[in-house]
């Protein structure tokens, strides 16, 4: 039997619900799981221990807070910009864009506030300062 450990590669079904029960986000809706390496960095340390010892086809809801979870929001993370940036584009409150970041990169980016010439956009993940709980199936562990 398959067991999560701190050197495996997991692959697995999640929905994110918000304490609320609002769903986020989920694997489902794109009709195929996700699998990522344990220690690459695209689950935070907090959540990769939950899931060590879990083993194919266990179901789990993992609680975890804002801070263990998407961080809590920087304000270092929100810029303001200057509205002819968005030349043509129809700009509104809460609209999500892609900016250009380093390296190419593209970053994803929300729309706070517009206030004359200026724009803001706060680009902390959407879920950050946000308690969630992550419902996780696991399918495959390597």
């Amino acid at each position: 039997m398959s067991i999560i450990t701190e050197n495996s590669v997991v692959t697995l079904h999640f929905t994110i619900k918000l304490k609320d029960g609002s769903v986020a986000d989920s694997t489902h809706n794109m009709g195929k799981p996700a699998k990522f390496s344990m220690g690459d960095g695209s689950l935070s340390p907090n959540f990769e221990q939950c899931l060590i010892g879990l083993t194919i086809g266990d179901n789990k809801a993992i609680e975890l807070q804002a801070k263990d979870a998407f961080g809590l929001p920087n304000p270092d993370s929100i810029h303001h910009m200057d509205r002819s940036r968005f030349s043509g584009q129809e700009l509104e409150v809460g609209t999500i864009m892609a900016f250009n970041g380093p390296e190419g990169m593209e970053i994803p980016g929300i729309i706070s506030e517009i206030s004359g010439e200026s724009v803001t956009v706060d680009f902390n993940h959407p879920l950050s300062g946000q308690d969630v709980i992550f419902d996780v199936e696991i399918l495959n562990v390597e």
